[in-house]
């Protein structure tokens, strides 16, 4: 049963891996047998990170990215070719949030600067990704969304628009990339605890405790309970699912 999640031998790149969820599936991955090259707007804020990876006994590499930034991201590309020569599984994890605005209020410019980030960076780093890995066979794609591309929010216009476009773009990749080995499949999660939601809560007070109460089991979720999702979807234990959205939000949604 081991052997169906064993990672041992893979290259995994994990974006916005500094902190919060993306760590927890950096960490994960290792714990799993990968090596990992790990991202954040700043590498520096990548080396506690690096570290607990390398006590794992697995290599690990970080790379400053930002993900609106096309020459950083194919930058990202060519380091983790350069010093792995692969890469295996790719978590298109970074992304940025919104706080609460109606349409009316939004500006173009503020709406281009969310999908710039939530969509063609993630977009742009699995196309130059995808090339590498049908050179070495096929691999794994795994673009985090969020409920929110399964059931848009009001006054989250630009961030549900965003997460929307990327599970649809990964439904494509997959039907485009499968004859090269490569399976593309999103997570959806819920409310998980990270400094993006606990942000939002100081905003919006009760914000946290209104959306545990949304979902069956009545609680907020912690950035360790993606991980194994993650392997499930990195392993051969999920190889025969490409081009799906696998939510996981506590039972908040009823499809």
């Amino acid at each position: 049963m081991n052997e169906l999640f064993d990672l041992s031998g893979k290259v995994a790149m994990v974006t916005g891996a500094s902190r919060g969820i993306g760590k927890a599936i950096a960490l994960g991955l290792a714990k799993a047998g990968a090596d990992i090259v790990i991202t954040a707007r700043n590498s520096s804020s990548c080396d506690a990170v690096v570290a607990e990876i390398e006590s794992l006994g697995r290599k690990s590499l970080a790379v400053s990215c930002e993900m609106s930034k096309p020459g950083d991201v194919e930058a990202l590309v060519e380091k983790t070719c350069e010093q792995f020569g692969r890469c295996d599984v790719l978590v298109n994890n970074a992304g940025v949030a919104q706080d609460a605005l109606p349409l009316g209020d939004m500006s173009l410019e503020f709406y281009e600067q969310i999908q710039a980030v939530n969509v063609k960076g993630p977009l742009q780093l699995a196309t130059l990704v995808a090339k590498r890995m049908a050179q070495s066979g096929g691999g794994s794609i795994i673009n985090i969304v969020s409920t929110a591309a399964l059931e848009p929010a009001g006054h989250m216009g630009a961030y549900s628009a965003s997460k929307t476009a990327l599970r649809s773009l990964s439904r494509v990749m997959a039907e485009e990339w499968a004859p090269m080995g490569i399976r593309v499949n999103a997570i959806a999660p819920g409310l998980f605890i990270t400094d993006m939601t606990t942000d939002l809560e100081s905003k919006v007070p009760g914000f946290l405790d209104q959306a545990a109460e949304n979902t069956l089991l009545k609680r907020t979720a912690q950035p360790i309970e993606l991980v194994g999702p993650v392997i499930f979807l990195a392993s051969e234990a999920s190889s025969y699912m490409t081009g799906q959205t696998l939510a996981i939000c506590g039972g908040a949604l009823k499809t």
